[in-house]
């Protein structure tokens, strides 16, 4: 990972202000070297002034060692340069001040302002010095020479750290720039990572919702039938051979059916297994085959329909179920996730029957309208138990995945007790006409 911000800030190991030891003995250096210059040039000065040599010196070491505080005060450190040009010494402290200065974060009004002050001191002096030395015989030379060398000295010893300092503290913002951006796509990366884990274990628990759903409805009505038609075998097997032989053939029937049932969905689940072996993402196969699984009887047409209704009732009127059927408005055909829907409520509805209202009498109602169909299951209060009951166990999904599939629909699904001391499950369904 890049480092920046608070990393940046932690890993900060140098002394005071330096975030690095080096930077610190880089420093220490030039401002040793500096403190060098402006002692031995303070000698000349002391001269020039008429001040002890000792004063000079003092003078030119305190002056110099400015160099120090560089990179926390570049400014000051230009300034004492400045000051100390008459003088004619702190070159090198000038020329490193300078280049701190264009490499700071500082404004560009205020580097060359200071640039600016550093030309015109070094100017000045360089023009007055070339003269004096002209003028002492020094150097034979015509009069063009000293606004000359001056101009091309104060620009050689301001130009080049100026510009350098600029071009450095650009690359280091753009770098700088560079390694924000990189942790910002890093942190993006990290949350959208996040983001599609939480998608994919949102999308395995929906899928496995949508099976354990799929499985209950297929599966429990019939079971809860032959569980009841069991009992009654049990009840009428001494009494009336003949009704319980019957009464078996039912058990068998509705027992096969169940397992083919059974074995059409997890042979469906099954066939996605080759995919996983081969190394393949085990996440979009599982979403996929569950899927599959789930909507297979109604991609091929091959699920339960509002034709079959009448069969359903039946099934449950030979398990001893007082049972009517009434409709509503003109018959005709859905959409085939929609009838199987309302299949799939009105078989839900009736295993709740066997399940807590053994025996009680049951009305079902389908309605036809303009742009909907609805559905209405209601039992009345049960009998008093005579004899003994099938106690079929109850999980408690029913409900839940009978509102999931209307919800999904877009529709509108109800359930409660009854004023009379019965059960009502009601549902609405918008309806989506099959094409003919």
């Amino acid at each position: 990972m890049t480092t920046t911000g608070e990393d940046h800030a932690a890993a900060r190991g140098g002394p005071w202000w330096w975030a690095r030891w080096r930077s610190a003995a880089l420093d220490v250096g030039l401002a040793l070297a500096s403190a060098l210059e402006c002692a031995f040039e303070g000698v000349r000065f002391a001269r020039d002034a008429g001040i002890p040599v000792a004063a000079g010196v003092v003078f030119g070491v305190l002056a110099g060692s400015a160099l120090l505080v560089r990179r926390q005060w570049p400014i000051a450190v230009v300034l004492v340069s400045i000051a100390i040009t008459p003088a004619q010494m702190g070159y090198l402290m000038g020329i490193v001040g300078l280049y701190t200065l264009a490499a700071s974060e500082l404004p560009r009004r205020i580097i060359g302002s200071l640039a600016g002050m550093s030309l015109v001191g070094m100017l000045i002096v360089m023009f007055v010095r070339v003269r004096q030395d002209m003028a002492r015989g020094t150097w034979d030379l015509g009069d063009w020479f000293v606004p000359f060398a001056a101009i091309t000295t104060a620009i050689g010893m301001t130009a080049p750290p100026l510009l350098l300092g600029l071009y450095v503290g650009a690359r280091r913002r753009l770098m700088e720039s560079l390694r924000e951006r990189a942790d910002s796509l890093e942190r993006e990366l990290m949350l959208l990572a996040e983001r599609a884990e939480e998608r994919a274990e949102w999308a395995r628990n929906e899928e496995r919702t949508r099976i354990a759903r799929e499985m209950h409805d297929v599966v429990a009505h019939r079971v809860s039938l032959m569980v009841v038609h069991a009992a009654a075998l049990q009840a009428v097997a001494r009494k009336d051979p003949e009704k319980a032989v019957k009464n078996a053939v039912l058990v068998g029937d509705m027992g096969r059916q169940a397992l083919t049932e059974l074995r059409e969905m997890l042979g469906v689940l099954r066939s996605g297994g080759g995919a996983a072996r081969r190394g393949e993402p085990s996440v979009p196969l599982v979403a996929v085959a569950a899927a599959v699984a789930a909507s297979r009887v109604v991609e091929e047409g091959e699920g339960p329909c509002l034709s079959e209704l009448e069969e359903l009732i039946g099934q449950s009127a030979a398990a001893g179920m007082v049972v009517d059927l009434s409709v509503e408005g003109d018959v005709r055909s859905y959409a085939a996730e929609i009838e199987q829907t309302a299949y799939r409520v009105v078989q839900e509805a009736l295993t709740n029957v066997h399940k807590h209202a053994a025996g009680a009498k049951t009305h079902v109602r389908l309605a036809h309208r303009g742009s909907e169909i609805a559905m209405q299951v209601e039992n009345e209060p049960p009998p008093e138990v005579g004899s003994a009951s099938a106690r079929l166990p109850s999980g408690g999904n029913g409900l839940v995945g009978m509102k999931e599939r209307v919800a999904a629909l877009g529709g509108v699904f109800v359930s409660g007790p009854t004023d009379a001391g019965g059960f009502r499950v009601s549902a609405v369904i918008p309806a989506v006409v099959a094409a003919v």
